[in-house]
């Protein structure tokens, strides 16, 4: 069913972070709101009169849930709180787990911030797209894939401010601040653990890289 939890994903996905912790990394995890986040924003927009920071607080505390199913799952190897990018932790387990942080911005923006904060120069972007293509996939059929682009090409293809709900590989105020720091990210299908894999051991993956 659409709106179930997918168990079989999480489980998979722990799997692979306890390897890869067991292996020397260490993960800091940060939550997005997905279907859960849009499906709150959707019905309260159908009902009231919402500004978006009202709608922005659905999606942060959606991601707040999903990352406390996450930190559930990794209970032996997680930091016990849930985690801001203003939070001073000074954490000594394999995994953090992050999740929203105020209206404005998306978890994209939250992965930058954390990124600064610990000195780490990647971010994976786990997502349900294989590339980021020239264009929309969904409306043109000869929209090529992109193994690799800059950030400068990147940010002509999304829009250019953050909205509510806004469903782009990576929102625009975090690209921007991406930019600025010098950081590279990868857009990979969170489903394709065998391309998550190889882009944690630095091997040619599926999946697009930005920088």
């Amino acid at each position: 069913m659409p709106d179930e939890i997918d168990f079989r994903f999480l489980k998979n996905f722990r799997r692979l972070i306890l390897t890869q912790s067991r292996r020397g990394k260490r993960f800091v995890l940060i939550c997005g709101g997905g279907r859960t986040a849009r499906n709150y924003q959707q019905a309260a927009k159908k009902i009231g009169r919402l500004t978006d920071n009202d709608l922005d607080w659905l999606g942060i505390h959606a991601t707040r849930i999903n990352a406390h199913l996450l930190r559930s799952i990794f209970v032996e190897v997680a930091h016990k709180k849930i985690v801001k990018p203003t939070d001073i932790i000074n954490f000594k387990k394999s995994v953090l787990i992050a999740a929203g942080w105020k209206p404005g911005n998306s978890t994209d923006y939250c992965a930058v911030l954390l990124a600064k904060k610990y000195q780490a120069k990647k971010i994976l972007n786990l997502s349900n797209i294989d590339y980021v293509f020239d264009r929309d996939p969904r409306t043109d059929k000869n929209a090529k894939p992109l193994e690799k682009m800059s950030w400068q090409d990147f940010r002509r293809l999304i829009p250019k401010k953050w909205s509510p709900g806004l469903n782009s590989p990576f929102d625009p105020v975090a690209s921007r601040a991406a930019q600025n720091l010098g950081l590279e990210v990868a857009i990979i299908n969170g489903r394709d653990f065998k391309s998550i894999g190889s882009y944690l051991a630095g091997k040619k993956f599926k999946g697009t890289m930005i920088s």
